[in-house]
């Protein structure tokens, strides 16, 4: 298996060199030049199996030659040591649970996976500074992932006064090799920032600069597993399977839509967006329109410029019809999200973090007019978010012991600008030697 560049297809790296880069020297995305349909018998069979099984051989696809089967199968084992489970909330409509892993979001499994993968292949002689953008689950995910490996230094961005308190404490309290940097800014000015730092000469020249953002394909090929997984624990049944993706970096839809060309038979994926709403509107309107983020109760979908969308675009040779053809976008006002929190809990006793009540109510919205059967993405456990979803349902929440270990550790980063110079100098003057 090779991968390209999504600005030059004549560029082609193996795994390990694509893993390592995280961003081609173009500044493109790497995507898998071909991707191969399982047979219906395999796919079928994962019923039989569990999330080990089927992770294997979907990154066996992936990783080819470049990690043995025998390594590859203990960082798959050591990666999904959690539960991810489906379950029902309503009639039809399923809840996969993508939040009982160490920091309690759905990015604990390509956090994890990628973490292994980069410390098999790192000569620990060499680090390597990874550098990562977060509107929240990212950076506690990444930080918590990577927390301690030899010859791996994280550096991560995030916007200041823009995450939960919860989420914060997980990636600002680690110490070690994880710095944390609290930018004057937006998610999409840190993104921006990681961007500028790749393009970089004098950055690219004097650091070993890596990226564990969904922009590096090892946090994608792990987010495939899932979706296998989801399908496999349904009952089998006649109806179209619709899958609704919260969706803010669009990592976890592109994601969903290799799953699908590898042979996962999903009828339609759902994009679920806050008022963030650039994809919506592209697939409403044929014109992707990038513009400033805005803040929102579902945090991490606080995107204005989706890195992932090149990938989207580039999977569907930038063809509008084709990209409507398999999804559709929604988008939802923070009252809307607080009203779909509410009645859920009151009709169903099922709690919704406000990234999977969006998911919810587009999963709703499309099943209102089309039968099927539908799984929405719960990302990330509503404690996260305990002060919005208190105020919501007007109880306190039992806070699990995974959170409240982080509430009283103490806060420690560097705070710095949105502008990319500041950056660049404080990564400069981190070199020894």
């Amino acid at each position: 298996m090779k991968y390209y560049s999504t600005n030059n297809k004549s560029i082609r790296v193996n795994f390990r060199e694509a893993v390592l880069k995280g961003i081609a020297d173009d500044q493109g995305l790497f995507l898998p030049e071909k991707i191969k349909t399982l047979p219906e018998e395999i796919i079928r069979d994962f019923r039989k199996t569990g999330l080990n099984e089927i992770a294997c051989t979907i990154a066996g696809i992936f990783v080819n030659n470049d990690i043995p089967d025998k390594v590859l199968s203990e960082i798959i084992k050591d990666s999904l040591n959690f539960e991810i489970p489906l379950v029902k909330v309503e009639e039809n409509v399923f809840s996969l649970e993508l939040f009982h892993g160490p920091t309690m979001a759905f990015k604990d499994v390509g956090a994890r996976f990628l973490a292994r993968c980069m410390s098999y292949f790192t000569e620990t002689s060499k680090t390597i500074t990874i550098l990562v953008a977060t509107s929240g689950d990212t950076g506690s995910a990444v930080a918590n992932g990577f927390l301690g490996i030899e010859g791996i230094d994280v550096v991560i961005l995030y916007p200041s006064g823009k995450v939960s308190p919860l989420q914060e404490k997980q990636f600002t309290t680690l110490g070690k090799n994880i710095t944390a940097i609290e930018v004057s800014g937006t998610f999409d000015d840190c993104q921006e920032m990681v961007k500028l730092a790749f393009a970089d000469p004098e950055l690219k020249k004097r650091i070993n600069l890596s990226s564990a953002n969904s922009i590096n394909i090892a946090r994608l090929i792990p987010q495939t597993f899932y979706y296998f997984f989801a399908y496999a624990q349904l009952a089998l049944n006649s109806l179209p399977l619709i899958i609704s993706v919260p969706s803010g970096n669009y990592g976890n839809l592109t994601a969903g839509l290799i799953a699908k060309r590898l042979g996962l038979p999903v009828e339609i994926f759902l994009a679920a967006s806050n008022i963030n709403r650039p994809v919506p509107d592209y697939l409403e309107t044929g014109e992707f329109k990038p513009r400033p983020s805005i803040e929102t109760i579902a945090n991490a979908m606080d995107v204005g410029n989706p890195g992932n969308f090149e990938r989207i675009l580039e999977m569907y040779d930038h063809s509008w019809k084709a990209i409507k053809k398999e999804i559709i976008g929604f988008s939802y006002t923070d009252d809307q999200i607080r009203k779909s929190i509410k009645q859920v809990y009151k009709n169903t006793g099922y709690l919704l973090d406000p990234h999977g009540a969006t998911g919810y109510l587009a999963l709703k919205e499309y099943l209102y007019d089309h039968p099927g059967i539908g799984i929405f993405f719960e990302t990330a456990h509503p404690a996260k978010f305990h002060t919005i979803i208190e105020e919501i349902i007007e109880e306190d929440l039992i806070i699990p012991e995974k959170l409240l270990e982080f509430d009283n550790r103490r806060k420690k980063t560097v705070v710095i600008s949105n502008r990319f110079e500041d950056f660049k100098n404080y990564l400069l003057s981190q070199i020894t030697g």
